[in-house]
């Protein structure tokens, strides 16, 4: 076959070495992919996909099919492989999250993963991966460590989210913000509350697809173990009326109970982050409500202000008015000081309900 050797990173071959994953040069060969333990295809190419259906004898799904919702289109058994897609969830350059279908197929002891993006936990497990581990390299070894390492890092982010949530939710209720006037004590509004509900919402947005992801990777962790639970269960056969003996089940290796144990444990830290998640959601909704109605509360005290303005100015104008129309009986007008007067007049009647507003602590 033709040997052909990758200039870009689009896919990666690992295999085992004491006890270690180490990586395998970039060629498109049946033989070098047969070696791999762990093939992991980023954006693959139709080269690539042919490559490796070539060297295992499977069908790789494409893009359109790893984004299908449908159980029976994301697990499924077929050609002897098991194919399993969840979503995985990162954070882009802008911060913003991401999530896309990553495709795991277990093919005997061999992995192939299939993803066309870049969830950190893939990296940090390679960069683990490269010590001595003291769990078995095989493709249902590498694939549990590939999710125990996705959930470390969903819970890195969740926690992410409770200290962005817990800093914004002290912003708004901080009372230490407060100023007194007139024996009344009036609390100052937070700046940029409309920043502060910008990043509100990016984070409740944010945890929602990490639910999301946390329960499609749920049902995959749930699936795993009923394929480990798959064994060579034949049921008695009757033939002619005889009932013939059903063959002895296989005994589980000491791989397949450590495994089905690791899911276990991986399916309670799932259940645990999708409890805390549900919690920061409703912390999320209710910070939300709050930062609107500190808004709306803004929004009234600026009406108010705009209220008590021509309130206050309102005596000044009818004084202005009445001295201003052109009687002839008007004994100002012979006045010295009918001018001063007046204008005195005029301030007093703006003073006057300004100090009634602030001393009703309208201000």
């Amino acid at each position: 076959m033709r040997l052909a050797l990758l200039s870009t990173v689009m896919l990666s071959l690992y295999g085992t070495e004491k006890d270690c994953l180490v990586e395998h040069p970039k060629i498109l060969d049946a033989a070098v992919i047969g070696k791999a333990v762990w093939i992991d295809l980023i954006d693959p190419s139709h080269d690539e996909e042919k490559a490796v259906e070539a060297a295992l004898g499977i069908d790789i799904p494409t893009r359109g099919e790893l984004e299908e919702i449908e159980a029976s289109s994301r697990l499924y058994q077929e050609d002897g492989a098991a194919f399993m897609t969840a979503n995985l969830i990162r954070r882009g350059e802008d911060d913003r999250p991401e999530s896309s279908p990553v495709t795991f197929i277990i093919h005997g002891s061999k992995l192939v993963t299939i993803r066309y993006h870049h969830p950190q936990a893939f990296p940090v497990y390679v960069k683990q991966a490269m010590k001595p581990q003291a769990t078995a390299l095989t493709g249902w070894g590498v694939m549990i460590s590939l999710l125990e390492a996705v959930i470390d890092r969903a819970a890195d982010h969740l926690e992410r989210v409770g200290h962005i949530v817990d800093d914004t939710s002290r912003q708004v209720f901080d009372t230490s913000f407060v100023r007194k006037v007139d024996s009344t004590r009036r609390r100052k509004r937070p700046k940029n509350l409309e920043l502060l509900l910008g990043k509100v919402g990016e984070e409740g947005d944010f945890t929602s697809k990490m639910r999301e992801s946390l329960v499609s990777i749920g049902r995959m962790v749930a699936y795993m173990q009923a394929v480990l639970d798959q064994t060579k269960k034949t049921k008695a056969v009757v033939v002619d009326g005889v009932v013939a003996k059903a063959p002895k089940e296989k005994a589980e290796t000491k791989e397949t109970r450590e495994n089905k144990a690791r899911l276990k444990v991986v399916q309670r830290d799932i259940q645990s982050l999708s409890e805390h998640s549900g919690y920061l959601t409703g912390k999320i909704s209710f910070l939300l409500d709050a930062v609107l109605g500190m808004i709306s509360i803004e929004q009234n005290g600026i009406i108010k202000i705009f209220s008590i303005a021509s309130v206050v100015f309102l005596p000044p104008t009818l004084v202005a008015s009445l001295y201003g129309m052109n009687f002839k009986a008007m004994p100002e007008l012979d006045w010295a000081l009918g001018y001063p007067y007046a204008i005195a007049l005029m301030i007093l009647s703006a003073i006057v309900p300004l100090w009634y507003f602030r001393h009703k602590g309208w201000l």
